[in-house]
């Protein structure tokens, strides 16, 4: 049975510079210039490649429900997701992002349908084969001639595939000069090569650019890194899949609500076969960390909570150590509540499910975020939760789904041919 989580924990100080300036714990001014007032939407984006058509259908019904958000984060496609909701108005947003999925979901070697029973698990494989092979139409394509003819420390030669048609796509179906206008903030994250440091680009400290959105979904070894000022870019998946933690750090002016939208679930059954392993190691690779996140802000509220109370004991003389003024500096900020949606794979689904671009797995990814986003803002749990001056309050309220027996015989028997057949390359993931 499905139930809601709900744990309090406080906010935690701001760390480093740059993410702005203090201001009282109560109400203050928001990134963006809005004003202090009702709770800040935030929607925060998972990569996962071809499963990114999940985050559209949250997207399109949160819309749809007035619940459209005021600052949006993302890594590798989330980036792309995030981009393509930022950069463009409101009336115009669904729109392109019906017009990405769609371009990089065009039918090549699998047909547009669903075929049935067994043989889905098999259509699938052939679409993720087929984009392994020839690439993406608008995302990437294989390079010619292969990296090991290529000069050496060339883009060509550190990647498989070439990444310029991302470049026109997101040139086209994004307006950049919108995206920094400050409307919706957006948040991307990526690493540094040289340093393996994790870096976020943030309209609310910088103009961010193609190239940013690109680094983002940077994942190597099959997609090339990106230069920016003199450096290169990772896929941010490679340190951490969400920007959860990095939301959570910012300093905010009231009460939050964070959509959470993992494309990866972080629980899953014990594997039985040598095909299931590779699925779920990359489920827990990629999965993002809002447990270990919430387990860490319930530290840092205990922290804060102690503190107070050690201040108020405190005698007038001491109030002013270096000591004592750092424990006062800790502080409860306004409630967050984080909505947990997760996308729950298919039984037909295998370790190629973020690489498996066909039409038909695009719209049903599509509609499972549609479903699911509808479920969740229907929930009684939801609607008639509590409110709370403080803490971190997570929300999940949907579950796995029971699937059919014909899909189950469909997924061992691809798992059983995946175990004997010789191993392929594996294509970029991520985004």
């Amino acid at each position: 049975m499905t139930t809601a989580r709900r744990t309090s924990t406080a906010r935690r100080p701001e760390r480093g510079a740059g993410n702005g300036a203090a201001a009282p714990a109560a109400r203050r001014a928001r990134p963006g210039g809005r004003a202090s007032g009702p709770d800040e939407r935030i929607l925060v984006l998972q990569g996962g490649g071809a499963l990114g058509a999940y985050q559209a259908g949250v997207y399109e019904v949160l819309e749809r429900r007035g619940q459209t958000p005021h600052w949006v984060g993302g890594i590798s496609i989330g980036a792309i997701n995030a981009a393509l909701i930022a950069g463009n108005a409101p009336e115009h947003r669904v729109e392109r992002l019906r017009a990405f999925w769609e371009l990089v979901s065009e039918p090549l070697a699998s047909p547009p349908f669903a075929l049935p029973g067994a043989a889905r698990a098999w259509q699938n494989r052939g679409s993720a084969f087929a984009a392994m092979m020839f690439g993406v139409p608008g995302f990437f394509t294989p390079r010619i001639p292969p990296a090991a003819f290529q000069v050496p420390g060339s883009p060509g030669a550190i990647s498989v595939y070439d990444t310029a048609p991302l470049r026109e796509t997101l040139e086209r179906l994004v307006d950049f000069d919108r995206l920094n206008s400050g409307q919706v903030r957006c948040s991307v994250g990526a690493v540094n090569v040289r340093t393996g440091n994790f870096a976020y680009f943030d309209t609310a400290h910088e103009r961010l650019d193609v190239r940013h959105v690109m680094a983002s979904g940077a994942l190597p070894p099959g997609l090339p890194p990106v230069e920016i000022d003199g450096e290169h870019y990772w896929d941010g998946g490679l340190v951490s899949n969400t920007p959860l933690q990095y939301v959570l750090d910012q300093p905010g002016g009231g009460g939050r609500v964070v959509f959470q939208v993992d494309l990866f679930p972080a629980r899953g059954p014990l594997p039985q076969d040598l095909a299931q392993v590779s699925e779920r190691e990359k489920d827990i690779r990629y999965s993002s960390r809002t447990r270990m996140n919430t387990t860490i802000e319930l530290q840092q509220q205990a922290i804060a909570q102690a503190a107070r109370r050690l201040m108020a004991k405190l005698p007038a003389a001491l109030r002013g150590d270096p000591d004592a003024k750092a424990l006062a500096e800790l502080r409860c900020e306004a409630e967050v509540a984080v909505v947990h949606l997760i996308y729950r794979s298919k039984l037909y689904e295998t370790q190629s499910k973020d690489y498996e671009f066909s039409r038909v797995s695009m719209l049903e990814h599509w509609d499972a975020g549609r479903a699911d986003t509808e479920r969740t803002l229907d929930d009684p749990r939801w609607i008639h939760r509590r409110h709370h001056e403080t803490g971190v309050h997570v929300y999940d309220l949907t579950g796995p789904k029971p699937h059919d027996k014909a899909a189950s015989v469909a997924r061992t028997a691809l798992r059983e041919h995946e175990v004997r057949k010789p191993r392929i390359p594996t294509p970029p993931t991520s985004p």
